[in-house]
């Protein structure tokens, strides 16, 4: 007998309409076809034009009725015997958002995005390669990344320093070297970004078109990178430079003139007013407006930077405005947003200052053997990985911030999932976790902040956000083992 409790929620996607009987079908066989002995009672139809899927799955302690309507968003409606437990229930859930998420990789892989702002330049969309690199280290590390670079200028610095004889003066050289960057951090982002949001010109448009592999492996031998530029100008030409909305129609004559004939159905427009969103944000924690910043780059993230709100600069990527809803956005956003209330940057520079000064001036006049490279090596590393697990403090911290400002902390959760989703299918294996916990990464594992977010219970009501996430780190950490 079935447990009176159910369970509906929905998955948002971003991909076509044309799409989502693939989406369905690529459920029936990623997730339910190679575990035949964990599903009974599959069925797989279509009624009122839309896909069905409905199966069970089975455990040894409970089972779960799952019901998928293929929409936009998609539909599932979970039943779960009264034997199954939460964990179990939580497991299916994110099972199916995971799944999801790859199908969305798949298609993402053989889609064409074009993101324009009005009055600007029109730039090409970065997505693979050195810009890649470039993001990660300068926007998602919480600046732990100076700490690494700051080892490499000291090299170069000691060795002048020792040839004028004032050797003893060189950590205070770079010390203030490192304090001046993190004080100018606002400007460093504010370089990365290819558009300046304002309050006049809020918005981004993003326009997206999916093609099968073989005929993207066709369209991409036949039109280069400026081809598909000069398309995007065209399009721009005939919509928002004449105070019109991108739409699809203009952009198929567009593409016909090119020799491309593509299909209305296969395409997407999207417009996000990203100046109100972060507006939105910035009124809930009661700050001024900070410089906002798009960089046109298909990787889904987003980062605030400055050291101190009232210098703020927050920066978006085209691909989080893609990946994610709007109410998604907001609570990343406030994610970044505390992170600017806490002053990590500045915090986190104390703590590298302080080991390093100690390091320097107490623990090499003490230990004279720490000068020897081995050695070295070792201490380094230890420390390395205690900044970084500091770091996870402040991580989790930003997390509960959100939670409590933006009050919707099962929306940061979907978004984590979403972005993170490969991640979170490889901390499925428990050495996998540790690893996650111990590694030079200042964020915790995604699961674990997934796990933590789901289950806060009035988080406005934490009055120490900081200890209380000091205590929710360590025990997730000790939990893994």
């Amino acid at each position: 007998m079935m447990g009176e409790n159910v369970l509906s929620f929905v998955i948002d996607t971003e991909v076509t309409s044309d799409q989502i009987e693939n989406l369905v079908d690529y459920i029936y066989r990623q997730y339910v076809l190679p575990h035949p002995e964990d599903f009974a009672n599959v069925t797989k139809t279509v009624a009122d034009n839309k896909p069905f899927l409905t199966f069970t799955k089975v455990k040894p302690k409970g089972k779960i009725v799952v019901e998928i309507v293929g929409d936009k968003p998609v539909r599932v409606k979970m039943t779960p015997s009264e034997t199954a437990s939460m964990e179990f229930i939580e497991e299916v859930k994110q099972d199916l958002i995971i799944v999801v998420q790859f199908f969305e990789e798949k298609v993402r892989k053989t889609t064409l995005y074009f993101a324009w702002r009005e009055r600007e330049e029109i730039l090409p969309e970065k997505i693979h390669g050195r810009e890649k690199k470039t993001l990660n280290r300068l926007l998602f590390e919480t600046q732990i990344f100076l700490f690494i670079i700051f080892i490499t200028a000291s090299i170069f610095l000691f060795v002048v320093f020792d040839l004028l004889n004032v050797i003893w003066l060189a950590p205070i050289v770079l010390i203030a070297f490192q304090l001046i960057i993190i004080l100018n951090s606002d400007k460093v982002i504010a370089r990365i970004g290819d558009w300046r949001i304002t309050a006049d010109n809020p918005s981004i448009h993003i326009l997206q078109y999916h093609l099968p592999t073989e005929e993207y492996d066709a369209f991409t031998k036949k039109y280069s990178r400026d081809m598909l530029l000069e398309m995007k100008k065209e399009i721009y030409e005939n919509t928002l430079a004449i105070g019109k909305t991108i739409d699809c129609e203009t952009a198929e004559k567009v593409f016909l003139k090119h020799g491309f004939e593509c299909k209305p159905e296969n395409m997407s427009t999207k417009t996000v007013n990203v100046y109100q969103l972060v507006k939105t944000v910035a009124e809930k924690f009661n700050f001024s407006i900070p410089r906002v910043l798009v960089s046109n780059t298909m990787l889904p993230n987003a980062a605030a930077s400055g050291p101190s709100p009232s210098r703020g600069v927050v920066l978006v990527t085209t691909g989080l405005l893609v990946q994610l809803e709007d109410d998604e956005i907001l609570s990343v956003l406030g994610h970044e947003f505390g992170h600017l209330r806490g002053r990590d940057p500045l915090i986190l520079f104390a703590l590298t200052a302080a080991e390093y000064l100690f390091r320097f001036y107490v623990l090499f006049s003490l230990f004279p053997i720490l000068f020897y490279s081995g050695f070295s090596l070792l201490y380094l590393m230890l420390v390395m990985g205690g900044i970084y697990f500091v770091a996870k403090f402040f991580e989790a911290r930003a997390d509960l911030v959100s939670a409590q400002i933006m009050g919707q902390p099962e929306v940061l959760a979907e978004a984590l999932e979403k972005i993170g989703f490969r991640r979170l299918q490889f901390e499925r294996s428990p050495s996998y976790r540790v690893q996650e916990w111990l590694s030079w990464d200042p964020h915790p594992p995604i699961y674990f902040r997934v796990g933590r977010l789901e289950k806060l219970q009035s988080p406005e009501k934490t009055r120490r956000p900081l200890l209380r996430s000091i205590k929710d780190v360590i025990n997730g950490f000790f939990a893994s083992f």
